[in-house]
């Protein structure tokens, strides 16, 4: 069981909100709940340092308020991506602390008392979008990031077609400790930013772009043909993959920083 499930448990035993009965038939329960639509990896925390992420994309209301009351009845907050505005009226409805970003499609569930160990940021991540158009996968990003405990610095529509924009932002990412960039089109802008940058690099292609841009392939292409080195590529539209691997990297190297006593690096 997860240190934050326990923790919830242990303080509702001491409150005497549970039994000593139901606490210790709630230690015992397996790392897999059953929800019926869904079985739920309790475990994943443990594994990977964070607790599974419900996709919501082709899930029916019901399916997700099951899966929603399976992770908060185990003490674990909830996000979910591509959850379109139907779905998330009635969801809004049902669970009373919900926070729902229709243009990143992110539905979220804090729990009621959040450690203290994860109130406060880990990490530095900045995210860059090329056009407006790609605030759709950057807020995807963003709430991501957030979710994770990380810090997010966000710097918006500084494409290639304009390319003295770039530069004037990038003191506002000083001491990040990754990158984000998201673009569509001729997916250029990454290489760009790695060009100036001395920290990883999470490139997201999107299906912003014309024809021949091939609802994001060619920005694909572009990307994983990058001459930049510290530039890494993620699926089309990934804003979720983008932040959540930036926001692991974001993590080791603050936790990393605190042990040795060094501030994050800089550009």
């Amino acid at each position: 069981m997860q240190v934050e499930s326990l923790r919830l448990l242990a303080e509702q035993l001491l409150g005497g909100e549970l039994s000593v009965d139901e606490f210790t038939d709630r230690l015992s329960r397996r790392a897999i709940a059953d929800v019926g639509v869904a079985q739920l990896d309790l475990d994943r925390t443990r594994r990977c340092g964070f607790p599974e992420v419900v996709f919501g994309q082709g899930k029916s209301v019901d399916a997700l308020t099951n899966i929603f009351e399976g992770l908060l009845a185990n003490g674990i907050q909830v996000l979910a991506t591509r959850i379109s505005a139907e779905q998330a009226e009635p969801l809004l409805l049902r669970f009373d602390r919900a926070v729902y970003n229709p243009v990143g499609r992110i539905f979220r569930i804090p729990l009621a008392r959040l450690p203290q160990a994860e109130r406060s940021p880990q990490g530095h991540v900045g995210i860059i979008t090329a056009g407006t158009s790609d605030l759709p996968v950057a807020e995807e990003a963003r709430e991501t990031a957030d979710w994770m405990g990380v810090r997010v610095t966000m710097v918006y529509d500084v494409g290639v077609a304009g390319p003295h924009r770039l530069p004037a932002r990038l003191p506002e990412l000083a001491g990040v400790d990754a990158l984000v960039v998201i673009a569509g089109m001729e997916g250029a802008l990454p290489s760009v930013v790695g060009g100036y940058v001395d920290c990883p690099v999470i490139a997201v292609p999107t299906s912003v772009g014309y024809g021949a841009n091939l609802g994001g392939i060619a920005a694909l292409l572009s990307m994983l043909n990058s001459c930049a080195a510290n530039v890494t590529v993620v699926n089309i539209d990934a804003g979720f993959k983008g932040a959540y691997v930036a926001s692991l990297i974001a993590r080791k190297a603050a936790g990393r920083n605190r042990a040795i006593g060094v501030d994050q690096c800089d550009f």
